[in-house]
C-alpha cells in the first residue's frame, strides 16, 4: 500500500456488496474476516463466511459473487440468552485459513443436529469442520467432521458439546495440521478453553485438549479460548501459542510455580505448546498474572487479545531474543519472552518474572496489537474509550526490551467496546512507507496513520465511514485494495480506482546526508503514459528537501513524452526524512489520476552528539494506594540519534514548571527519588544512534496529584519530559433503581434480595426507569470501570433494556461520578379482568470494583390488567376472563342479550349488569353488544380471533370478527359458576323425559293455545326445564326456543305436523328440539314409549312391542309389514330417489299396502303421506336423517307414519321374518349369529350379523373415522377373513371390525367421526365365509369385548345336537383396558405435575416451541423431543413445548378431572391420551416420580395351561333334502412360560418379539350343499401375547422427521411411477387390491419401491399403501386435488391421500414388468418344546389336492418364550419322509473362539429394529466392544449406530439393508466417530456399520426365513429339470462372493437387479432369476446344507441345490415385519436335515 495513494484524494471506496442471506428475515454478519486469494486463473478473489453459515466466492476487484454455498442453518443467539453478543444467529465467527497448496479453506461452523430447521436447543447445537474447494466451493471428499462428544484427550472428565461453545479465535495452519480455539457464549455454561487439531487430509481429529484438565468436577468452568477473534499462533518452529481467559478452578492459590511446571488449568494464561509429530499437542511453558485470582474476579480477561510474536529480526534483545505482547481486559500490556513465559508469581515480591513491566493502559483491550517492524519496532495498543498508544522498541542496558509509549493518537476509541486490532502496511517493506489502519464501531470507521510518530502523536491520513463495521474486525488487502466486513451483510473494498498518467522516477533514496548539508542533484523524469497536461509541480513539505529545473507550466505531453526535475535533500534533523513531490494533471481520459507523487527520502545524521526523549510526558492515572506492591513503572527512551558519543551530564528538576527552578535530586538504591517518583537505569554515555532506557517508577503512599518536571543535561544538548501521577484509593461500586412507586428515591442493589421492581405496570402501558452506577469511592478514589456489561437489550420479554450502550463495556467513572441506562416494562394490549403475570430479564455486569464481583442483576414487572366489575376481596375481579370463543356455533352462545348497539359498551358495563341478574357468563362482542349466560360456549378460540374494541373504551376488547375476518366471536367472563360446554352434537328431538314421552309437533290451537293451563318463558330453556315446571300435567310443550306451556288436553284445532317444522332449539341447549314458530314439541305423560328388542339369557330373541295405549291423533312407525322390517327414517338421494325402481301413490296408502305393492323387492320406502317406492339398491346419498323428519300419517291409517317431506319410512326384505321372534344358531366356531325369518320354523339362507365372536359382542354397523381408520392400532387382510379370525386377531384389543369383506381392524380407542350408521353400508359377506357379514365399503361391523363370557347350550330343532365336554384352568393377569382417553401420568424421565394454565399474552414454557409436527404430537413423543429441558407441556392436541423453568403467570389448575381443569383435548398422535385444552397444559417435570404409571394400554398378558378334550356332533337341516354331520375333536396339551423385557440402569434391553397363539384344531367337515365329503387336517400355531416393543435411540432418544417450512406437498413420482391425481376409493370394493403395508412410518417413497412389480400404486389415510395392475372403474378423480391433504407420517412434506382419497401413481412404462411368479410360499410355524441334546427332526410331506403338511420336532428341556419355528412347503412331488442326522462339520464347536470379523457395510437403521436381539448404550462404545458384546450373547452380527449404541442379531431384518458394498460411495453415510475412539466409525444417527463374526461359537447355522420382502420358498435342485441339466434352475443373473454370501447379501444382490427369485448355492454362489421355474425339482430341506462363505450361522444351498427366496410383498405386515416370524429374522433351532 502506497501512502502517496492512500492518502490522495484518489483513494477512496470502490465498490460493496450486499450479501444475499436472510434467514429468518436477518440481514447476514461478517464476524470471520475476508481471505484474499489469488487463484490459477490470474484472478484474485474475497473469500467470505458468514454468521448464517453461507459462504462466498467474490471478484477482488468488481464485488461480483461468483460463487456462495449454504453451509447448515445457523444456530439462534436465542439459545443462549442473554448473550447477545453475536446478534441474532451464530454460524461461522472465526477467520479461516486457506491452504495455497491444495486450494483449500478451512473453516468451522455452528448449526444443530436437525438440519430440516425444526429441532432446537442449546444441546441440540452442534460444530463442523469443513474443507472447502476455493475453486468450486465444494466440500473437499470426507469433510465436513463433527465435532459434537469428543471427549478432551488430557481430560476424560469433558467432554465437547457445541451447544455452549463458541469458536472465535482464527484458525491456524502449519504444516499438516490445522488448529481451532473455543471458548464460551459470555462465561456461560460449564464450559472450557479447547484446542482442536485437524489433520489437514483426512479431517481425522489428532488433538482434543481442554484448557481445564485438573480432577475439578466438570461443571467448574475457565480457560476459554476467545482473543477477541485473533488467532491462534506458530512460530514455524514447533511451537503454539495462545492466551485463555478467566476460570474458577484456581489451582496454584497464591503459590508460585515456573513456567516449565504449568497446571493442568490453564486460565488467564499465556500458554506455548509443542506441536508433535502426530498432531498433538504437549504444554511447555506459561505465564499467569501474579494477580490471576483478582482478575478472575473482577472478569479481567488476559485472554481477550491474542499472544502476538513479534518479529524477531526486529524486536530482539540479547536477554530476550523472541518476544510476544498481550494485553487483557485490566488494560495491562505484557512483554514475554517467548523462551521462557514467565511461570505465576516467579518474580520479586511474587510478582510477575517477565522481561519488562506490565504497561498500564487507562481500560480495557480487546484489539491485539498492531506491529509495525520498521525503523525501529513500533506496536499500537487500541484503548477503549482512549487513544491509540504509540509504543517504540528498544532494549535497556540490562539486555531486556524496553517499550516506550512515544505517541497517541488525537481521536479517542469508542466509548462502548469494539475498536478493531491493528494492521500495518508499507511499500514493498520499505521504511517510510509505513501506515497504520484500525476499524472502529463509533467515530471514522477506518482511521488510517503514517504509521511512525512525529511530535508525539499519529498523523491521521485518511477516514471513511463504513455503517454496521464488525466490532473486533481489522482491514485485509491485496493489490493495492482494502476490504472491511459488517453486521449488515455488506462488503466494503477500498483503493484507487485509475491509473497514472505519468511514470517518474520514484522513490528516490539519497542516502544518509548530515544535517544542515545538501546532497547531490537527483534529476527526476516523467514520461506521459497517456496525452497529458502537467497543471504543477510542487513539494508537499520543504523543511529538508528541495526542487529545482522546473519546465514552464502548463505544459502538454504526448504519450511517451519526457520532463524533467531537479531535487536535493537538506536535512535539519536527524533520521529518516520523506516527502511526496505532486506532480497535478490534467488528461481527457477519465480513467487516469488527475495526480501522480514522487517520492522522496533520505537520512538525516548529526556527527556530533545530539539528545532526543520520548515521550515528552509520562503519565500515570489511577494509580491505587498500595494496590500493587512496587507502584507502576513506565519508559523513557534517551536517544543519541548522532555519530558520536553521548555524555549524560546530569538529571535534575523542578516541581514548578518547565523553566524552573530545577534542584538536584536525592540519589537511593533504587535511582534518583522525586516525592513518589524514582527514576532508575540512567545512563552516564549513549554511543552513537542508540538508546538507552530509563524507568521512572510512581509507587505512592498517599493519595492526590503529583508532578515534575525533569531536565536531561547532556554534551548533544539538553532536553525536558514532564511527568504526571495520580494516586488514588480503591473505587466503589454502588448500584442503584429507580423506585417504582414515583416517589424519586433510588433503591440500592442488595444481591437480587429482592430483585429490581418495575412494581405494577397496566396493560398497553410502559414504564421507564433508570439503574444508576455511581463511583462511590472517597474524593480520591481512582476510576470505576464496568468490565463485564451484558444488557438485556433486544431481548424477548416485557422488559428490556432502552440500548445496549449505557453502562456498557469500558465505561469508566470518576469519583462520585454516576451513569445511568434506562431500562423498560412494557406490558401489551389485554383484556380485562385477566390474571396478572410476571416479567424479567437479567442484566450481567462487573465492575472494577473487587468487592462488586459479577452480579446477575433481576428486573421484575408484575404486569396487570384493569380489573372491573364486582371485586373480591383482594380487588381482583371476580368475573375472570375466560377466553375468546366462536358465536354462532349453532346459535346463539349466550341467550340473555341485555344491550344491543350500546355506543357506551365497555366490559365493566356488561358484567356488572349481567352479575346483577344473576348469570354466571358474561359476553360483549360487535363493539357494542352484552349477552349473558349459564352455559359455557362450545368453542374457544385464539385470541386474535377477538380483534373489536368496545364502543365505550377503545382499550378494551369486545368480541370480533376473526382473525381471518370470517366468522363472529365473543369475549368471555366468567364467575366460575357457570355450566360445561354442550357437547358438539346436532340437534336432536328428545324422546322423553321422566315421565314424559315425545308425541309430536303440533300447531298451536285455533281460538285458542294448544296447552293453556299454565306457561312460562326462559331465556335458557330446555326440555327438562319446561318438564319440571309443568309436573303433574297431561301435557307440555315448547314454543319459541323459549317459551313453556302445560296443559291436560289438546286444544281445539291443535293438529299434528311434520317433525321438521319444530326446528327450533332451545334457548338453554342447543342440542334439544323446542319447537317452532306456531309449532309446540308435544309431550305427553302418557305418550307411546319406543318399541325395544332384547335377546335372552338363553340366546332366543323376543320382541316386546309398544303396548301402552296410543294416544289419539299421534301416528307411529310400523315396525314390520309384509316381510319388511323398519330400518329408520331416511333422506332422499342426492341427485335422484333412494329407491327408483317402482313406485305408486294414492290416498288410502298404508305401510301394509306399500309392503304388498314391494313385496318382489329388497327394500320399500313410504313419503309424503300417500306414496310407496321399491328397489334393490339404495341411491347415492341416501341415508338415516337426524332430523325425524318422518312425522307425516299416513293417507289410508292416520296411526301409521308413512314419511314427510323428503323424508322416507325406510323398509327392508327380511325373508325369515313375519314375527320379530329370533332363531339363534349356535355354530361350530363358537359364535352366535342372530337371523329373522318368516317362520319359526324355517332355517336361515342368506348370510347374517354374528353377533359373538369368543369374548366380542356385536355393536353396530359403523363408519370410518374422519380422515383416519376407526381401529387403527394393528390390520391384517386375508383372503379367507371371518368374524371369528378377525377376533381370534385382535385378541387382546378392545374393538375390533370386519371391512370390506377381507379387512380386520384392532384398537383400543375409537377415532373421532367413527359411529353407528344404519344405511345397510355393512351388507359384505365375509371372504373366509360367505353366511358372514364383513362389513362394507368404509362400513365396519364393529364388535367390543365383553366384561364377561357365558356358556350357553342351545336346542335349535330336533334333528340338531352338541356334545361338548371342556376343562380349562387359567391363570391370568391382566391390566386393566382403557376405553376412553386418560391423562398419561408418568413417561420415561419424567412424571405429571397436573394442568397448567398458558401465561396471559405468554408461553408457560419458552425455551423450545413444537419441536416435533402436530400431527405426531403424544404425550411420549413431546417427552423425547423435550429430553432436554426440564418441563415439557402438550396443549391444543397437537402442540408440543419444552423449558427448563415454568414462566410466572402459569399457573396449576385445581382438580383432577379433565372436564373441570380443561385439560381435555386428545392428542392427535394417540387420541387414548388426553393433551391440554385451550391455553391448558398437561406438564411433566423431569426427575419426579408418580404413583401411577403410564396407562398407555397394552393387552392382557396371560399365564395359561390348558387341557381340553371336547367331541362335538352338530346335525343341522339346511334343506328338505339334505344334512350335514360335522364332528370336532380337540386335543392339546401346553405349557408356555412368558419373559417381558426388561431394561437396566446399564441401558442394555433386549426387544420382546410380537407373536399369537391359539389352539392347536383337527377337524374333520361334510357339507350337503356340494354332496361330497373332504377331509382335511390342519395343525395351526399361533402365539397371542401382550406385544412389547423397546426403541432405543441416542442423543435426543429418537428421530424426529420434520416437515417442509412450505407444507406437505404432492410428490411428482420417482424413476418408474408419475403421479396420476386425486382418485376416489371404488363405490364397491377396492379402488386398488393388493395391500402391501400400513404403518406409520410410510411415504411415498417405501410406498412407491413397495409396489415396483405393479402398473398402479395409491397411498391412502396416510398410513396405507396399496398396489394393483387393474383400477376399479368407480374409482374416478377426487371433485379437488386439495381432498388429498392427509400428510404422511414418515415425511411429513408428503402428501398420502385421505379418508377414502388415494393419491394414485401410475407406471411410467404400460405394462408391469418384472411381475411376480409363483411367489406364495406356504410356511407355517408351529410351537414346539426342544431339548438341546436331540438331534433328530423330520418332516412329513404329502401330495393331495388339498396339502397337508405337518411338522414336528422333539426335545427335552425348559424353553423360554422365543419360540420354535420349523418351515413346511408344498411340492409337486410324491409323497416320502426322511430323518437325516446333522454333520457335526457344519457346527463350530463350543471351544471355538472369535478369531476375525468382517465389515458387512452401511445398513439402514429400520423400524422395527434391523437388529433387534439385544441392544446396548454406551459412551465408551467403539467396535470391538460391540462385538464382544454380541458373541458373548451368541449373536453374530453386530451393529453401531450413532457413535454410542450397539445392536446384536443374527440377521437384518425387514426394509433394512446393506446400503452398498464396502467402501462404495453411499458407505460414507455411516460417519459418525465411535465414542470410545474417535478413530473408528460407529455408524450414524439413521445407518449401522454392521458386522459379522466370520467364526462363532455357541450358533447353530440356520436356514434364514424371511429377508425384507422375500420369504424362503424352499431347496431345489440347481437345474431347471432333470431332463436338462445343463440349464441352471436361476440364470438372469448370477455372481460368485467367495467370501461374502449369505442369505442377506444374496437377496440383496437380485433385489437391487430388480429380480423376484434369488437363490443361493454351494455356500458361495448367488443366482436370480424373474419367477421360480414350474419344472423346478423340489427336495428336502436338509439337503441344503452348506453354510454360508460370508455367515457360517446361515445355510446357503449346497453343490448343486440352491436355498430358493422368492419375492411376496404381502408377506410383511403393517409394521415391515415378515408374517410368518415376527419381529425375529433368525432361527433358534437346527433346520431338518
Amino acid at each position: 500500500m502506497d501512502p502517496s495513494v492512500v492518502g490522495s484524494a484518489q483513494f477512496g471506496q470502490l465498490w460493496t456488496t450486499q450479501l444475499p442471506g436472510n434467514y429468518r428475515d436477518a440481514v447476514e454478519q461478517i464476524y470471520s474476516q475476508p481471505l484474499v486469494y489469488t487463484l490459477d486463473d490470474g484472478i484474485q478473489y474475497v473469500f467470505i463466511a458468514t454468521t448464517q453459515n453461507n459462504v462466498y466466492k467474490i471478484n477482488a476487484k468488481t464485488g461480483a459473487i461468483v460463487a456462495s454455498r449454504n453451509l447448515h442453518i445457523p444456530f439462534l443467539t436465542a439459545e443462549i440468552l442473554p448473550c447477545t453478543d453475536i446478534n441474532p444467529m451464530v454460524g461461522v465467527t472465526a477467520t479461516g485459513v486457506i491452504d495455497a497448496t491444495t486450494d483449500t479453506w478451512y473453516i468451522t461452523a455452528k448449526t444443530y443436529d436437525d438440519q430440516k430447521d425444526q429441532v432446537k436447543g442449546l444441546l441440540n447445537g452442534r460444530y463442523f469442520f469443513h474443507a472447502i474447494d476455493v475453486n468450486t466451493l465444494q466440500e473437499k471428499p470426507g469433510f465436513p467432521k463433527p465435532l459434537e462428544g469428543t471427549i478432551a484427550r488430557n481430560n476424560p472428565n469433558r467432554m465437547f458439546n457445541g451447544g455452549i461453545h463458541l469458536q472465535r479465535p482464527a484458525l491456524l495452519l502449519t504444516g499438516q495440521y490445522v488448529y481451532a480455539g473455543f471458548a464460551s457464549h459470555c462465561v456461560q455454561y460449564n464450559f472450557t478453553g479447547w484446542i482442536m487439531g485437524f489433520d489437514k487430509t483426512s479431517g481425522s481429529i489428532v488433538e482434543r485438549f481442554t484448557t481445564e484438565g485438573g480432577k475439578e468436577p466438570n461443571n467448574v468452568p475457565g480457560g476459554g479460548i476467545w482473543m477477541s477473534g485473533g488467532g491462534l499462533a506458530t512460530d514455524n518452529r514447533g511451537s503454539l501459542y495462545y492466551s485463555t481467559g478467566n476460570g474458577y478452578a484456581s489451582q496454584l492459590h497464591g503459590v508460585p510455580v515456573p513456567g516449565r511446571q504449568p497446571p493442568t488449568s490453564l486460565e488467564e494464561a499465556a500458554v506455548n505448546m509443542k506441536i508433535n509429530d502426530d498432531g498433538s499437542l504437549a504444554v511447555v511453558d506459561f505465564f499467569m498474572p501474579w494477580e490471576k485470582e483478582q482478575l478472575d474476579g473482577a472478569d479481567k480477561d488476559l485472554g481477550t487479545t491474542p499472544l502476538e510474536l513479534l518479529p524477531s529480526d526486529v524486536f530482539t534483545c540479547a536477554n530476550a531474543k523472541r518476544l510476544g505482547v498481550v494485553t487483557g481486559k485490566s488494560g495491562k500490556t505484557y512483554i514475554l519472552n517467548l523462551d521462557n513465559l514467565g511461570g505465576y508469581q516467579m518474580g520479586v515480591n511474587k510478582l510477575d518474572a517477565i522481561p519488562q513491566a506490565p504497561i498500564q493502559n487507562e481500560n480495557s483491550v480487546y484489539a491485539g496489537a498492531g506491529v509495525y517492524p520498521l525503523e525501529g519496532g513500533y506496536i499500537y495498543i487500541n484503548v477503549i474509550q482512549y487513544q491509540t498508544h504509540v509504543f517504540k522498541f528498544s532494549c535497556d542496558a540490562s539486555g531486556y526490551p524496553a517499550f516506550a509509549k512515544v505517541a497517541d493518537t488525537a481521536e479517542k476509541a469508542a466509548y462502548v467496546l469494539g475498536v478493531g486490532h491493528g494492521a500495518t502496511t508499507s511499500l514493498n517493506g520499505q521504511a517510510g512507507t509505513g501506515l497504520y489502519w484500525m476499524t472502529d464501531v463509533d467515530g471514522y470507521n477506518l482511521r488510517i496513520y503514517k504509521a511512525v510518530p512525529q511530535g508525539g502523536s499519529l498523523e491521521l491520513i485518511k477516514t471513511a465511514n463504513i455503517p454496521g463495521v464488525t466490532k473486533f474486525a481489522r482491514p485485509v488487502f491485496g493489490d493495492g485494495r482494502a476490504y472491511v466486513g459488517t453486521v449488515r451483510g455488506l462488503l466494503y473494498a477500498f483503493g484507487s480506482p485509475v491509473n497514472l498518467p505519468l511514470t517518474c522516477t520514484s522513490p528516490n533514496d539519497f542516502g544518509k546526508i548530515s544535517i544542515n548539508s545538501t546532497s547531490a542533484v537527483k534529476t527526476i523524469q516523467c514520461q506521459a503514459n497517456t496525452y497529458t497536461q502537467i497543471r504543477s509541480i510542487r513539494l508537499n513539505n520543504t523543511a529538508n528537501f528541495q526542487i529545482s529545473g522546473l519546465p514552464s507550466l502548463p505544459v502538454d505531453l504526448l504519450e511517451g513524452k519526457n520532463i524533467s526535475f531537479n531535487a536535493v535533500f537538506k536535512p535539519v534533523a536527524p533520521g529518516p526524512l520523506s516527502v511526496d513531490v505532486s506532480v497535478t494533471t490534467s488528461s481527457s481520459d477519465i480513467k487516469y489520476s488527475p495526480n501522480t507523487p514522487v517520492s522522496l527520502k533520505g537520512i538525516g545524521t548529526s556527527a556530533n552528539p545530539l539528545l532526543q526523549v520520548n515521550p515528552n510526558t509520562v503519565t500515570f492515572n489511577g494509580v491505587i494506594v498500595n494496590q500493587t506492591d512496587g507502584g507502576a513503572t513506565e519508559s523513557v527512551i534517551f536517544s543519541n540519534v548522532g555519530d558520536s558519543l553521548l555524555t549524560v551530564q546530569g538529571l535534575d528538576y523542578s516541581i514548578v514548571s518547565e523553566k524552573g527552578p530545577f534542584i538536584t535530586p536525592n540519589t537511593t538504591t533504587n535511582g534518583k527519588q522525586v516525592g513518589p517518583f524514582t527514576f532508575s537505569n540512567i545512563p552516564a554515555t549513549i554511543a552513537g544512534n542508540s538508546d538507552a532506557i530509563v524507568k521512572v517508577n510512581f509507587d505512592p503512599v498517599k493519595t492526590g496529584n503529583f508532578a515534575v518536571y525533569v531536565r536531561v543535561r547532556t554534551d548533544g544538548g539538553s532536553k525536558i519530559f514532564d511527568v504526571f501521577g495520580t494516586a488514588s484509593s480503591q473505587p466503589v461500586a454502588l448500584l442503584e433503581f429507580q423506585a417504582a412507586d414515583g416517589s424519586g428515591k433510588w433503591i440500592p442493589y442488595t444481591n437480587n434480595n429482592p430483585p429490581f421492581t418495575f412494581g405494577d405496570v397496566f396493560q398497553q402501558t410502559t414504564k421507564s426507569l433508570k439503574m444508576r452506577l455511581t463511583n462511590n469511592g472517597s474524593s480520591s478514589a481512582g476510576s470505576l470501570s464496568v468490565t463485564v456489561s451484558k444488557p438485556p437489550f433486544g431481548v424477548s420479554g416485557i422488559v428490556g433494556a432502552q440500548n445496549g450502550a449505557d453502562l456498557g463495556e469500558g465505561t469508566n467513572l470518576a469519583a462520585g461520578e454516576s451513569a445511568t441506562a434506562v431500562l423498560f416494562c412494557s406490558v401489551p394490549k389485554s383484556q380485562v379482568n385477566v390474571d396478572s403475570y410476571k416479567g424479567s430479564a437479567t442484566w450481567v455486569m462487573n465492575t472494577g470494583d473487587p468487592n462488586f464481583g459479577k452480579q446477575s442483576i433481576q428486573f421484575v414487572c408484575n404486569a396487570v390488567s384493569e380489573q372491573v366489575g364486582p371485586l373480591a376481596a383482594n380487588r381482583s375481579a371476580v368475573y375472570r376472563y375466560t377466553g375468546c370463543y366462536k358465536e354462532n356455533d349453532p346459535g346463539r352462545q349466550l341467550k340473555v342479550q341485555l344491550y344491543g348497539d350500546d355506543p357506551g359498551m365497555t366490559n365493566d358495563k356488561c358484567i356488572t349488569a349481567c352479575a346483577a341478574q344473576g348469570y354466571a357468563l358474561a359476553g360483549t362482542e360487535y363493539t357494542n353488544e352484552c349477552w349473558c349466560g349459564r352455559t359455557t360456549p362450545k368453542t374457544p378460540a385464539n385470541e386474535t380471533d377477538c380483534n373489536y374494541v368496545c364502543t365505550g373504551n377503545d382499550t378494551q376488547i369486545c368480541g370480533g370478527n376473526g382473525y381471518f375476518h370470517d366468522h363472529s366471536f365473543m369475549s368471555l367472563f366468567s364467575n366460575g359458576k357457570a355450566l360445561p360446554p354442550l357437547p358438539n352434537v346436532p340437534p336432536s328431538i328428545i324422546p322423553s323425559y321422566g315421565a314424559y314421552n315425545y308425541s309430536g309437533c303440533y300447531t298451536e290451537g285455533v281460538g285458542g293455545r294448544a296447552l293453556g293451563a299454565k306457561q312460562t318463558a326462559y331465556n335458557d330453556m330446555t326440555v327438562a326445564y319446561c318438564g319440571d315446571f309443568c309436573t303433574g300435567y297431561q301435557y307440555f310443550g315448547i314454543e319459541y326456543s323459549s317459551e313453556c306451556f302445560c296443559g291436560n288436553s289438546l286444544g281445539a284445532g291443535a293438529t299434528l305436523k311434520p317433525n321438521g317444522d319444530c326446528g327450533m332449539t332451545c334457548s338453554g341447549n342447543s342440542t334439544q328440539y323446542c319447537g317452532g314458530a306456531q309449532r309446540l314439541t308435544v309431550y305427553n305423560s302418557n305418550g307411546t314409549a319406543a318399541s325395544s328388542s332384547s335377546v335372552s339369557g338363553s340366546g332366543t330373541a323376543t320382541s316386546s312391542s309398544a303396548s301402552s295405549t296410543q294416544t289419539p291423533g299421534l301416528p307411529v312407525a310400523v315396525q314390520s309389514a309384509g316381510g319388511f322390517a323398519y330400518q329408520g327414517c331416511y333422506t332422499e338421494a342426492t341427485n335422484g330417489r333412494a329407491l327408483g325402481d317402482a313406485t305408486t301413490a294414492y290416498d288410502g296408502m298404508t305401510v301394509e299396502k306399500c309392503a304388498a305393492f314391494c313385496s318382489s323387492y329388497t327394500y320399500m320406502a313410504l313419503e309424503y303421506m300417500s306414496e310407496c317406492y321399491c328397489g334393490n339398491t339404495i341411491g347415492t346419498g341416501a341415508g338415516l336423517a337426524t332430523d325425524n323428519g318422518c312425522s307425516m300419517a299416513c293417507s289410508g291409517n292416520s296411526g301409521q307414519l308413512c314419511g314427510g317431506a323428503f323424508r322416507l319410512s325406510f323398509y327392508k326384505k327380511d325373508k325369515s321374518a313375519t314375527s320379530t321372534s329370533a332363531t339363534v344358531s349356535a355354530t361350530s366356531k363358537g359364535t352366535t349369529k342372530i337371523s329373522t325369518g318368516i317362520s319359526a320354523t324355517a332355517t336361515p339362507t342368506g348370510p347374517s350379523v354374528v353377533q359373538t365372536a369368543g369374548s366380542y359382542t356385536h355393536q353396530a354397523c359403523y363408519s370410518e373415522g374422519t380422515n383416519t381408520r376407526a381401529l387403527g392400532d394393528t390390520f391384517v387382510v386375508n383372503s379367507t377373513m371371518t368374524v371369528e379370525v378377525c377376533a381370534g386377531f385382535c385378541k387382546g384389543y378392545t374393538y375390533f371390525g370386519v371391512e370390506y369383506s377381507s379387512e380386520c381392524y384392532c384398537g383400543n380407542t375409537i377415532a373421532a367421526g367413527a359411529a353407528p350408521v344404519t344405511d345397510g353400508g355393512c351388507s359384505m359377506t365375509c371372504a373366509g365365509d360367505k353366511s358372514e357379514i364383513c362389513g362394507g365399503p368404509n362400513r365396519l361391523n364393529f364388535y367390543k369385548i365383553s366384561t364377561s363370557t357365558s356358556s350357553s347350550s342351545t336346542s335349535l330343532s330336533s334333528s340338531s345336537t352338541i356334545k361338548s365336554q371342556t376343562s380349562t384352568s387359567t391363570s391370568s393377569s391382566a391390566a386393566a383396558t382403557s376405553t376412553g382417553p386418560i391423562t398419561v401420568q408418568s413417561v420415561p424421565g419424567y412424571g405429571y405435575l397436573g394442568c397448567y394454565t398458558e401465561v396471559p399474552g405468554g408461553r408457560a414454557l419458552v425455551d423450545l416451541q413444537n419441536p416435533i409436527a402436530s400431527n405426531q404430537v403424544s404425550i411420549e413423543a413431546c417427552g423425547v423431543a423435550c429430553s432436554q429441558y426440564t418441563y415439557f407441556g402438550v396443549e391444543y392436541s397437537g402442540e408440543c413445548y419444552c423449558g427448563n423453568t415454568i414462566q410466572t403467570g402459569s399457573n396449576l389448575v385445581a382438580g383432577n378431572d379433565p372436564a373441570t381443569t380443561q385439560c381435555n383435548m386428545v392428542c392427535n398422535a394417540n387420541k387414548s391420551q388426553y393433551c391440554g385444552g385451550p391455553n391448558r397444559l398437561n406438564m411433566y417435570k423431569k426427575g419426579i416420580a408418580t404413583t401411577s404409571s403410564s396407562p398407555v394400554t397394552s393387552p392382557t398378558s396371560k399365564t395359561t395351561s390348558t387341557s381340553s378334550s371336547a367331541s362335538t356332533t352338530l346335525t343341522s337341516s339346511t334343506s328338505r333334502s339334505a344334512s350335514t354331520t360335522l364332528t370336532s375333536s380337540t386335543s392339546s396339551s401346553a405349557s408356555t412360560t412368558s419373559t417381558s423385557s426388561t431394561t437396566t440402569q446399564s441401558t442394555t434391553s433386549q426387544p420382546t418379539s410380537t407373536s399369537r397363539v391359539s389352539t392347536s384344531t383337527s377337524q374333520t367337515t361334510s357339507t350337503s350343499r356340494v354332496s361330497t365329503s373332504t377331509s382335511q387336517t390342519t395343525s395351526t400355531s399361533r402365539v397371542s401375547t401382550s406385544t412389547s416393543q423397546t426403541t432405543s435411540s441416542s442423543k435426543t432418544g429418537t428421530s424426529t422427521t420434520s416437515s417442509n417450512t412450505s407444507g406437505p406437498t404432492i410428490v411428482p413420482g420417482n424413476v418408474d411411477f408419475s403421479y396420476t391425481g386425486c382418485y376416489t376409493e371404488a363405490t364397491s370394493g377396492r379402488a386398488l387390491t393388493k395391500l402391501v403395508a400400513a404403518n406409520d412410518s410410510m411415504t411415498v417413497d417405501i410406498c412407491l419401491s413397495a409396489c415396483s412389480q405393479y402398473k398402479y400404486v395409491g397411498i391412502e389415510y396416510g398410513r396405507e399403501c396399496w398396489c394393483g395392475d387393474t383400477l376399479a372403474s368407480t374409482s374416478v378423480p377426487a371433485p379437488a386435488e386439495s381432498q388429498c391433504s392427509k400428510v404422511c407420517p414418515g415425511n411429513i412434506s408428503q402428501i398420502c391421500g385421505a379418508g377414502n382419497r388415494l393419491t394414485l401413481y401410475t407406471k411410467k412404462s404400460t405394462t408391469a414388468n418384472l411381475r411376480m411368479a409363483n411367489v406364495a410360499a406356504t410356511m407355517s410355524s408351529s410351537a414346539s418344546s426342544s431339548s438341546a441334546s436331540s438331534t433328530s427332526s423330520q418332516t412329513s410331506i404329502t401330495k393331495s389336492s388339498s396339502t397337508s403338511v405337518t411338522s414336528s420336532s422333539s426335545r427335552t428341556g425348559s424353553t423360554t418364550s422365543s419360540p420354535s419355528s420349523s418351515i413346511t412347503s408344498s411340492f409337486s412331488s410324491t409323497s416320502k419322509t426322511s430323518t437325516t442326522s446333522s454333520s457335526s462339520t457344519l457346527y463350530p464347536t463350543p471351544s471355538q473362539t472369535i478369531s476375525s470379523y468382517s465389515y458387512l457395510g452401511c445398513a439402514n437403521a429400520s423400524t422395527p429394529l434391523a437388529l433387534n436381539a439385544l441392544t446396548k448404550t454406551d459412551q465408551t462404545m467403539d467396535i470391538s466392544t460391540c462385538q464382544s458384546y454380541c458373541t458373548q450373547n451368541n449373536y453374530g452380527l453386530s451393529g453401531l449406530q450413532n457413535g454410542d449404541s450397539c445392536y446384536c442379531g443374527n440377521g437384518l431384518q425387514s426394509f433394512s439393508a446393506i446400503q452398498k458394498e464396502p467402501g462404495a460411495a453411499s458407505d460414507s453415510k455411516c460417519n459418525v466417530p465411535c465414542a470410545g475412539n474417535s478413530t473408528e466409525i460407529c455408524g450414524a444417527q439413521s445407518y449401522l456399520s454392521v458386522w459379522n463374526a466370520t467364526e462363532s461359537v455357541n450358533i447353530p447355522p440356520t436356514m434364514v426365513k424371511q429377508v425384507g420382502y422375500y420369504p424362503l420358498k424352499g431347496c431345489y435342485n440347481s437345474t431347471i429339470s432333470a431332463t436338462k441339466p445343463s440349464s441352471p434352475l436361476l440364470n438372469a443373473a448370477s455372481t460368485s462372493l467367495p467370501t461374502t454370501n449369505s442369505a442377506e447379501s444374496c437377496v440383496g444382490y437380485c433385489a437391487t437387479r430388480g429380480y423376484s427369485v434369488a437363490g443361493a448355492e454351494n455356500g458361495n454362489r448367488c443366482s436370480c432369476g424373474p419367477s421360480l421355474p414350474s419344472t423346478a425339482e423340489g427336495l428336502e430341506f436338509g439337503a441344503c446344507n452348506v453354510v454360508c462363505s460370508g455367515n457360517r450361522r446361515e445355510f446357503c444351498g449346497a453343490e448343486g441345490k440352491v436355498l430358493v427366496y422368492v419375492m411376496d410383498i404381502s408377506s410383511v405386515d403393517s409394521t415391515g415385519t415378515p408374517k410368518n416370524i415376527g419381529q425375529r429374522n433368525d432361527a433358534t433351532v437346527k433346520p431338518s436335515l
